[in-house]
């Protein structure tokens, strides 16, 4: 169940937002993620919905950023990342999340259809989650919101 405990700094959000725009731009769907180091503050790796560019349906803007920071750290779990998305992580990407360790999920759009975390399976609540991240939703929501119908509308 998402948690809105901690206040999530709005300046990654809006990294997120940039690089959900560059989806839109490349005909993507409009998803970003920023992961960032808790600790220093530091963005270890950004990243927005590939899925057409590369032809591969795992290329999500979550799995993409997570990839790079483990790549880059040359660590498979990081417990000190917070993950910053513009919409719902889908169950695939909430599994990822779990195996990855990471310390917190700040989304902003919710997902009725597709969602893994508040939406569908909830994976972070399920017995056999290993991991289950801190949860904060709705961050910015209108603005994420807005991206994705805008997307959408322009192509019906």
């Amino acid at each position: 169940m998402t948690q809105t405990a901690a206040t999530p700094r709005p300046d990654y959000m809006a990294e997120a937002l940039a690089e959900a725009r560059l989806a839109a731009t490349a005909g993507e769907v409009p998803v970003g993620a920023v992961l960032v180091d808790a600790t220093s503050g530091e963005i270890l790796a950004r990243a927005h919905n590939r899925v057409e560019r590369d032809a591969d349906p795992t290329a999500h803007a979550e799995l993409l950023a997570i990839r790079a920071a483990a790549s880059g750290s040359g660590l498979k779990r990081l417990t000190e990342a917070d993950l910053y998305v513009t919409l719902e992580p889908c169950p695939m990407c909430a599994q990822a999340i779990a195996f990855a360790r990471l310390r917190r999920v700040i989304f902003g759009a919710y997902d009725p259809k597709g969602g893994g975390v508040d939406h569908g399976p909830r994976i972070f609540q399920q017995p056999t989650c290993h991991h289950r991240p801190e949860v904060v939703g709705g961050v910015q929501e209108q603005a994420c919101g807005a991206l994705l119908r805008d997307f959408f509308q322009a192509r019906r």
